[in-house]
Formats: C-alpha cells, sequence, structure tokens
C-alpha cells in the first residue's frame, strides 16, 4: 500500500514539474502589429524602445502615415497608456523648420499602438537632414526620445510649398491614390497654411481644382474629374481622378479660397501646358 501510494505521489509531482517547465519555456505571445505594418526604425532611451511602422517599412518626402509602438526594457511588453507628442525637424545649413503633423492616437483594440502622420515638406541630402523627437508620458512619468530619420527626395512631385496671392504660405500633399488605376481614382489632399516655422494650420473650406495631363500624349485631359473638397472641417480634401491609361501624369492645381479667388495655379491652355503647382503620377 505504502509503495502504491509513493508511485502516484512521484507521478503527480513528475506531472507538476511538466507542467512547469512547459510554462516557462513558452514564449510571451506579444500584441499583433495591425494592417501588416514594417518597422522603420527603433528609437531607444533608457527605459523603453520606441518603434516606427509604416506599410512600406520607409520614409519620404510627403505624406507618411507613421505607426508607433513603445516595449519597455524591463518588462518586454508594449505600453498600453500613453499619451504621445512629435516634432520633426528639418536641420538645413542655415535654419531648421518643421512641417504638417497630425496629433498621435490610440490605433487598435489592445490600445499599444498608436497613428498619426507626417508631412515632410523636403527631402534629405548630404548636409541638411530630418530628425524626430518623441515625448511621452506613461501613468505620470514623462520620458522623450530623438532620432534622425532617413527621408529621402521622392522620385514624381507629391508636394508643393507656395506662397499664396494672400501672402500666405501653403502646403498641399498628395495623399491618395497610392496605386492608381486606370478609371476613376478616389483623390485625397492635404492643405495646410504655415502659422509659424514649426507650426502649420489644416485649411478649411477652399478647393482643390485638379486638371489631369499627359504630356507624352498631346497633353490630353480627362473626363469626370471632380475638384477636391473638405465635408467636414480640419479633414483631408477629397475628390474624383479620372486615369484614361497607364503612364506619367501630371495633376494641374489650382488653390481657390472660400470665396473663389485663385490663390496660386493657373489654367491649362495651349500657350500654358501645365500649372506652376502640379503632382506626378506614373504606373
Amino acid at each position: 500500500m505504502k509503495s502504491t501510494l509513493k508511485m502516484i505521489l512521484a507521478g503527480f509531482v513528475f506531472a507538476i514539474s511538466l507542467i512547469s517547465c512547459r510554462t516557462s519555456e513558452e514564449p510571451t505571445i506579444e500584441p499583433t502589429i495591425d494592417n501588416n505594418l514594417t518597422i522603420i526604425k527603433t528609437i531607444s532611451n533608457d527605459t523603453h524602445n520606441i518603434e516606427l511602422y509604416s506599410k512600406t517599412g520607409q520614409l519620404g518626402q510627403g505624406y507618411q502615415d507613421i505607426s508607433i509602438k513603445i516595449k519597455n526594457k524591463v518588462s518586454g511588453q508594449y505600453e498600453k497608456n500613453a499619451t504621445l507628442s512629435w516634432l520633426p525637424m528639418m536641420h538645413m545649413t542655415s535654419m531648421t523648420h518643421s512641417c504638417p503633423r497630425s496629433e498621435i492616437k490610440k490605433a487598435n483594440a489592445d490600445g499599444s499602438l498608436y497613428n498619426g502622420y507626417i508631412v515632410f515638406t523636403m527631402g534629405q541630402n548630404a548636409s541638411e537632414y530630418w530628425d524626430i523627437k518623441i515625448d511621452y508620458t506613461i501613468n505620470g512619468n514623462s520620458y522623450t526620445a530623438t532620432s534622425v530619420l532617413d527621408v529621402p527626395v521622392a522620385s514624381k512631385r507629391n508636394i508643393n510649398s507656395f506662397t499664396g496671392t494672400d501672402n500666405n504660405k501653403y502646403i498641399m500633399a498628395f495623399i491618395e491614390p497610392t496605386t492608381p488605376k486606370t478609371g476613376t481614382n478616389d483623390l485625397v489632399v492635404g492643405v495646410w497654411k504655415k502659422a509659424d516655422m514649426n507650426n502649420f494650420e489644416t485649411v478649411n473650406a477652399y478647393t482643390v481644382k485638379i486638371d489631369p495631363r499627359m504630356p507624352s500624349m498631346g497633353n490630353h485631359s480627362s473626363p469626370n474629374n471632380v475638384n477636391a473638397t473638405q465635408i467636414t472641417g480640419n479633414a483631408f480634401y477629397t475628390g474624383k481622378l479620372s486615369l484614361t491609361m497607364s503612364g506619367y501624369w501630371k495633376i494641374n492645381l489650382q488653390l481657390a479660397d472660400a470665396a473663389g479667388n485663385i490663390l496660386k495655379g493657373e489654367n491649362v491652355t495651349e500657350a500654358n501646358p501645365a500649372s506652376s503647382i502640379f503632382f506626378e503620377i506614373e504606373y
């Protein structure tokens, strides 16, 4: 009887040890990155690794949608209670300035992913570069991290910076379509007005007039285009872009204020084949 009890107890202890070993060897399951995002880079301070993500895993001149995750170096867990802000800065040879950017908000169900956008108004070169400062608080504690960013010049024009006839300085950025197709495309454009070197305001109630042309094909246009306007205040401008065939397109632009006054851009005519402000698409 005693030997039977010893065997039962030994088996019980062995089973417990197996469960314990199996539990300790199982990896920690971390939250899944949403929307097939790819990491751009990791910025570190003493407490956290701040991970920057985008759909391509790269940044570039123009509008950039950026997601952030903050990993605690001690626990290995992603922080879910952070409040973040950021300040991208372009360091030129004679000055520094920032660019349009959004607030950073939570972007997934479990609270570990944060998202916003930055509009890099120019690309880097051998002597001029962008960096970003990220400030955040978690449970009342404040943290900061800064790093240089790789922001190459865009191969096609996707942003316009100009002074309007009202003497305000504007920035217009191409947002959609990122994968243009032959036919009617949803067009999304961002428009901001410069408040000072580091701050930019969304422009409301204006109109972005479009005239897409194909220079290699007699500068022909396309039918059924719809100028971009706002649905609500402080939003992007949306319209319809018609592309009748694949190839290189120049989307000629005019910016009109709420009263219809043209602040920048010209009509396309035989004598004037292109506006002074435009976007470029090739597919």
